[in-house]
């Protein structure tokens, strides 16, 4: 996404209600999230799909802010139209929520581009300040997710490798903010630990996707874990 474009959305958020559309098999589910959403100021739900490619066409029509996507759906899966949703709704940011705490399903939906990856179990509260959260351009994960992320990735190698992917690029304070963003810290968390303004540690993480050409910061704690600057290297 252009920066320029990802910051006019982030803008348009904070000034209207949150546009979500929902893509989900279960009619009762998606019945509850509507519900649950429509109940709460900040929140407007403008479609919902029982299908992933009726949900792609759906977001080309609405163009929302967030689209819950489940991952499991039959005939086409909610991983295969990712990209297809990138495509059609640019701006969208897409939330997989999902009961597969599988760590392949997980790692794939964040290599395609999600935004986040929610199990349906989470609490009312999280789902709600995950959504806010991912429209404002921030990744979200349950947390049994986030720990899982940072098991299934690791590689013994680290300096040899680091020249590969960019991170040689990175100033000595964003290799601090992409270690911590490895161990699953917040903006809030890193500024705090690392004596910051929360808008300077957003400046930081915004330098480092854009050196390393990555989308989220979930990819980008990916490549710190698999290279050594995550919890393993500790």
């Amino acid at each position: 996404m252009p920066y320029t474009a990802q910051m006019t959305n982030e803008k348009s958020i904070l000034m209207n209600s949150i546009r979500v559309l929902i893509i989900d098999d279960h009619t009762l589910f998606r019945s509850g999230i509507k519900l649950l959403l429509e109940r709460k100021a900040g929140f407007e739900v403008v479609g919902e799909a029982g299908d992933a490619l009726a949900g792609v066409k759906r977001a080309k029509k609405l163009q929302p802010d967030v689209v819950l996507l489940d991952l499991h759906m039959p005939g086409t899966s909610g991983l295969q139209v990712i990209s297809l949703l990138r495509e059609e709704a640019p701006l969208a940011q897409i939330i997989m929520l999902t009961v597969s705490e599988d760590s392949e399903d997980l790692l794939e939906a964040l290599r395609l581009g999600a935004r986040g990856y929610l199990l349906k179990n989470i609490e009312t509260v999280f789902l709600l300040d995950s959504i806010r959260r991912g429209a404002a351009g921030e990744s979200v994960m349950s947390s049994q997710m986030a720990g899982k992320l940072a098991d299934v990735i690791r590689l013994p190698q680290k300096e040899n490798l680091v020249v590969e992917t960019g991170l040689e690029k990175l100033t000595p304070r964003e290799r601090e903010v992409i270690i911590m963003l490895a161990r699953g810290a917040s903006n809030k968390e890193i500024a705090r630990s690392l004596d910051l303004v929360e808008s300077t540690v957003k400046i930081h993480v915004q330098g480092i996707l854009r050196k390393l050409n990555l989308s989220s910061r979930v990819q980008a704690a990916l490549l710190a874990v698999k290279y050594g600057l995550g919890p393993s290297s500790n």
